[in-house]
């Protein structure tokens, strides 16, 4: 699987509120992610992991609280987000698809760029094929293709084994330990322990928007990861 070439970024997030109406998704909390680290984000739904990686994508502002990153500019550009949903076009084929966005990027030898990746994610054959006529968890390879487009330094994942087959599963755990064994900082909502969950370096888990556990403090991986499927 391709490497990222920037640096390793990392973020902190302090103090972060984000509310939606009178609903808070998170509320005072504070993070704090190293460059390199492999974060898994535990808990139930609801709990703000998917509002969490919407804040570090830059898609949403928090209503309160601060979002820093650290490396220079450029490396800042270089994030990668794959959402729940695919967020490709139906009626484009996976290759058009890929060429949109790495012309959008600015990625440099994009025919060539786009060519590997479909490669690397076994979708070579159907680069042709609409993605109206996909399975879910070939959309969601289109999906973590699409986020590897400008090589990433921090690469953002809501459940990444989302509609992927126990094959597939396998895939995107080897992609995950490559990119991790690289240096690129990934942090992934999970729920339970798993393949992929089995990747993280650190695990958080939240509740009710804010932060309940973290390896870091001393909690047991296991632990925050069985919690989610409870």
């Amino acid at each position: 699987m391709a490497q990222p070439t920037a640096p390793s970024i990392g973020l902190r997030f302090e103090n972060i509120d984000k509310r939606f109406g009178g609903l808070y998704a998170l509320r005072r909390l504070t993070l704090e992610i190293a460059p390199g680290e492999c974060v898994a984000l535990a808990g139930r739904n609801g709990s703000g992991k998917t509002t969490l990686l919407r804040v570090a994508a830059r898609l949403v502002r928090p209503t309160h609280g601060t979002v820093t990153y650290t490396g220079d500019e450029k490396s800042r550009a270089r994030i990668g987000f794959v959402a729940h949903s695919t967020m490709a076009y139906d009626e484009l084929t996976a290759q058009e698809n890929l060429t949109l966005f790495a012309k959008l990027q600015g990625v440099e030898n994009a025919a060539e760029r786009v060519s590997r990746l479909l490669e690397e994610v076994g979708l070579s054959e159907r680069r042709n094929s609409l993605v109206r006529t996909f399975s879910r968890g070939m959309r969601q390879r289109v999906a973590i293709a699409r986020a590897l487009l400008h090589a990433p330094s921090i690469l953002l994942f809501d459940e990444p084994a989302t509609g992927l087959d126990p094959e597939g599963v396998s895939w995107l755990a080897g992609t995950l330990r490559n990119l991790r064994d690289a240096g690129c900082t990934v942090v992934m909502s999970v729920h339970g322990e798993s393949e992929v969950a089995a990747l993280a370096t650190r695990a958080v888990r939240l509740e009710a928007g804010r932060v309940a556990a973290d390896t870091r403090t001393g909690a047991k991986t296991s632990a925050i990861l069985r919690f989610a499927d409870e």
